[in-house]
């Protein structure tokens, strides 16, 4: 009876591994426009275990704290033009998706005090993101990232599948598809 068990919890997460994986290879077909800069990598990749400061002196978190959900984690600075252009799509795309199985993650990286973060959002009109901040670059460094804006993806377990660099246009077609993909999500005005 044990080895039964056994056999129908590695079929079951076999078969999970497999499904999060047919996800990602549908999503990389989908790629057009700006997101042809995302990049999937072949395997998973580990993240970061840093700690970062949630918004308004909310204590700090780590990535493993957005565990079982898919992540769009953008690390950005209030002096970054790219990211200035780019922040509003994010928050359409929070908009679509945002929920229980999806987040996007926003991470002020580098010098950026709290009130200027807190100008940034205001003066773009986002209130659906998060002001957090990674004031000694701890999770960037620890996660490769040099030069700004970087958006990565999370898989559920917390694992980079995906990165792109530079500025791209998250409200995109593209960029819908390959999150409703992902998320297992439909688009907004499609059936």
């Amino acid at each position: 009876m044990k080895k039964l068990f056994a056999a129908l919890v590695y079929t079951a997460l076999a078969l999970g591994a497999n499904t999060a994986l047919a996800d990602v290879e549908a999503a990389m077909g989908l790629r057009d426009g700006s997101m042809k800069k995302l990049v999937f990598h072949d395997a998973p990749q580990a993240t970061s275990s840093a700690a970062f400061q949630l918004q308004d002196g909310g204590g700090d978190a780590t990535l493993e704290d957005y565990q079982d959900k898919w992540v769009l984690l953008n690390f950005w600075a209030t002096w970054c033009a790219p990211c200035r252009k780019e922040m509003p799509m994010l928050a359409e795309l929070q908009d679509e998706f945002g929920g229980d199985n999806f987040e996007v993650l926003t991470l002020a990286t580098g010098r950026n005090s709290p009130e200027g973060i807190s100008k940034f959002f205001t003066d773009m009109n986002i209130d659906n993101l998060p002001r957090h901040q990674d004031p000694k670059q701890a999770v960037a460094s620890q996660m490769g990232i040099f030069g700004l804006p970087i958006t990565v993806i999370l898989d559920p377990k917390g694992r980079e599948v995906a990165r792109l660099r530079g500025d791209a246009e998250w409200n995109s077609d593209s960029a819908k598809a390959i999150i409703a993909e992902l998320t297992g999500q439909t688009v907004a005005g499609t059936n």
